[in-house]
């Protein structure tokens, strides 16, 4: 069901916001239902499955190690789901066989929800559908 482009017309800001807090949310804002569950399904389930690998998700914000502060911003870049999973206490085990690959879900969850932020920014501004 794809709704026609002046009805998904709205914000630009809120819908990225939306976007970031919760993969998804920004197109569910935008009246995308199809879009937005494929995302909050497909990043949160990559989130979720580095979370369970034990990914680090301890923040390093600074210039003294700067690769570390861009994957902790990579990291922080799926919002709430962050935020949650860092307040239960999720810290990762280094020790962990899965360790690094969880790190890597974790990382490639944010990204790509920076991707999401985009296109729903750019979806509410009219560039594309």
């Amino acid at each position: 069901m794809n709704v026609p482009l002046e009805q998904t017309r709205r914000s630009a800001v809120p819908a990225a916001l939306f976007a970031w807090l919760l993969p998804g949310a920004g197109h569910l804002y935008l009246r995308r239902p199809g879009k937005a569950l494929l995302f909050l399904g497909a990043i949160g389930a990559l989130f979720a499955l580095g979370v369970a690998m034990d990914s680090r998700l301890a923040m390093n914000l600074g210039l003294d190690d700067l690769l570390a502060s861009l994957f902790s911003l990579a990291q922080m870049a799926i919002g709430l789901p962050y935020v949650l999973a860092r307040g239960l206490g999720f810290e990762g085990d280094v020790r962990s066989v899965t360790f690094e690959y969880g790190n890597t879900f974790t990382a490639v969850a944010g990204l790509l929800n920076i991707l999401v932020i985009l296109d729903a920014y750019d979806t509410a501004r009219g560039r594309k559908r």
